[in-house]
């Protein structure tokens, strides 16, 4: 069953907000909850209040334990921007684009055990 919490029009470039969602992906949601409480980015707040709403809907609405819990995509995407004019040189104005986006985060539970990601390691050449 999968478990969702989507944040809309939260003002702050998708793009800013995509490098702290991709170290996420895949972890357990109490484990990327502590990921997040250590990035020091507004975005990660950001996430963190969204992964923290996917958390209580999953105990609230299914009755499902937040131990067992795992990030299965979390997703950015672009909101419309709010757009303002400046003024410049000579009479003339420049756009500025306000950007906003949607943070959207899916929960599944896993009872199983999910083995984190170990480095690869190659062998010592003996020669």
């Amino acid at each position: 069953m999968e478990i969702r919490a989507i944040s809309k029009n939260v003002s702050m470039s998708a793009q800013k907000v995509r490098e702290v969602v991709r170290q996420i992906q895949g972890l357990r949601a109490l484990a990327a909850k502590a990921v997040l409480a250590q990035v020091p980015r507004k975005s990660a707040r950001l996430v963190a209040k969204t992964l923290d709403s996917a958390i209580a809907n999953a105990e609230h609405n299914n009755q499902l334990k937040a131990d067992t819990l795992v990030v299965k995509e979390a997703v950015v995407g672009q909101a419309m921007p709010i757009k303002r004019w400046v003024t410049r040189a000579r009479g003339g104005g420049s756009g500025i684009l306000k950007r906003k986006c949607h943070i959207k985060v899916t929960l599944v539970e896993k009872k199983e055990v999910v083995k984190e990601k170990a480095p690869k390691v190659k062998p010592a050449d003996t020669n």
